[in-house]
């Protein structure tokens, strides 16, 4: 699943471990998330959004036609 997180938390200025302190988890799940080897959650994807401000269709993309 393509995403947004690591140029939305660059724009912020944020390194991946202060976005995973502030979402709750590990250093690591933030940087799979971003390399795409993780997806996450429904609450956690729901979470980053809300942190971003941003509509979760917004900061993921699922590639489906």
């Amino acid at each position: 699943m393509d995403n947004r997180i690591r140029s939305l938390r660059k724009a912020r200025g944020l390194t991946q471990a202060a976005l995973a302190e502030a979402m709750g988890v590990s250093r690591n799940t933030i940087n799979s998330i971003e390399v795409g080897r993780y997806v996450p959650s429904l609450p956690l994807a729901f979470r980053l959004a809300r942190y971003f401000d941003k509509p979760v269709e917004e900061v993921f993309d699922d590639c489906t036609p």
